[in-house]
């Protein structure tokens, strides 16, 4: 069945390190920020149909019309779409801007002294994350379908057109920081690839740093599921200290 016949579901997301149960007094406003967190992020793509009602409820521990209500104010803002018929549902609408130096450097000007402190977080949590992958690896707690995640996250990243490539590259570090096991860690990977959204996705997008990226996202990969947690550190900084240095250098 292809992907028209299923009506443009996903039936692959996992969406653990977003979509966990709400806990804050807010139900509404922190159900809408997952929600635009899933689709910013890449869990579900622009035509992507979002999960039944009572699963995305069950998975945020929220009441079916609180989730409907947020999905309302998704829908003002032009980000998802209701449909009606065989195929129906709610179908993610928001595309992802272009690359644009002048809003990476709005952002950076909002962030201000935050930019320093948000890519040193990121260096701690991501590559923590990626020994920790690793370490179960070797332990053999890791199931089959979750190694496959993995690789099919890493097939999709190197098949990527520059218009998708950032959306697939945060799939790519969700699915590593999925397979900690840790739900706390996975959460933290997920809101600091939010602090940084803005500023990675207004990164132009050159052949060359795709090329030196795959090479670094492969290396990543493989040591995790090989168990080789040094590796899986050392490649996941090298990679890191990449992109932090391709921003820098942007705004030099």
């Amino acid at each position: 069945m292809d992907e028209a016949d299923r009506g443009g579901i996903r039936t692959d997301w996992q969406g653990g390190a977003i979509f966990r149960p709400v806990r804050t007094g807010n139900a509404f406003e922190e159900t809408v920020q997952r929600l635009m967190e899933a689709i910013k992020l890449g869990v579900f793509e622009h035509g992507d149909r979002l999960p039944a009602e009572r699963e995305l409820a069950t998975r945020l521990n929220i009441s079916r019309e609180t989730l409907r209500e947020a999905i309302r104010s998704l829908q003002q803002a032009g980000c998802v779409e209701s449909r009606r018929g065989r195929y129906g549902g709610t179908f993610v609408t928001y595309r992802q801007p272009p690359p644009d130096l002048g809003e990476l450097r709005r952002a950076v000007r909002h962030m201000g002294a935050e930019l320093e402190d948000a890519l040193t977080y990121r260096m701690v949590l991501e590559t923590g994350a990626a020994e920790q992958a690793a370490r179960r690896a070797l332990a053999a707690a890791l199931t089959a379908d979750q190694r496959e995640h993995l690789r099919e996250r890493l097939s999709d990243l190197e098949q990527a057109t520059p218009g998708a490539y950032r959306q697939l590259d945060s799939r790519f570090h969700l699915a590593i920081a999925e397979l900690t096991g840790s739900h706390s860690l996975a959460a933290g990977v997920a809101e600091i690839r939010m602090r940084l959204n803005d500023l990675l996705n207004a990164i132009p997008i050159l052949e060359r740093n795709i090329e030196n990226a795959s090479a670094q996202h492969r290396a990543m990969a493989e040591a995790i599921l090989e168990g080789d947690t040094e590796r899986a550190r050392r490649a996941t900084e090298e990679h890191l200290e990449a992109t932090a240095s391709l921003l820098r250098g942007f705004l030099g």
